[in-house]
């Protein structure tokens, strides 16, 4: 079996077949006219309607959100940190019936009565 790259291929086929394939090196294509092209366009009518959407909540979650805070106030000379003062702890934000924790201290119904803070012998309690 062998054969050529050209635009002309012989084929030799082991079998007593020989084949001799003329292949074209130049290709013209044309458009003489093209036909008219109807897009049947329409004037669109848009009209903006209002949308009555109304979205309401039930009730708010009850949750009660942790926030670390970190705030640090500093005054550096040069780049070098010469006074800071850093405040650190935690924000809340809470929906639930507010009830503290037991490590929160305990709000006051109401103030105590002077009796209640000192005894009769004029000592302060606490």
């Amino acid at each position: 079996m062998g054969g050529k790259l050209s635009p002309n291929i012989d084929l030799d086929i082991d079998g007593g077949l020989d084949l001799d394939v003329s292949l074209p090196t130049s290709y013209t294509i044309s458009i003489g006219a093209i036909p008219p092209i109807d897009l049947n366009v329409r004037p669109l009518d848009m009209t903006i309607r209002p949308l009555d959407l109304s979205l309401r909540m039930k009730e708010i979650p009850s949750i009660r959100a942790h926030f670390p805070l970190d705030y640090q106030v500093g005054f550096t000379l040069l780049g070098l940190q010469v006074a800071c003062v850093r405040l650190c702890g935690h924000g809340q934000a809470i929906t639930e019936p507010y009830e503290p924790y037991p490590c929160e201290p305990q709000p006051l119904s109401k103030m105590p009565d002077r009796e209640q803070l000192v005894d009769p012998r004029g000592v302060r309690k606490g």
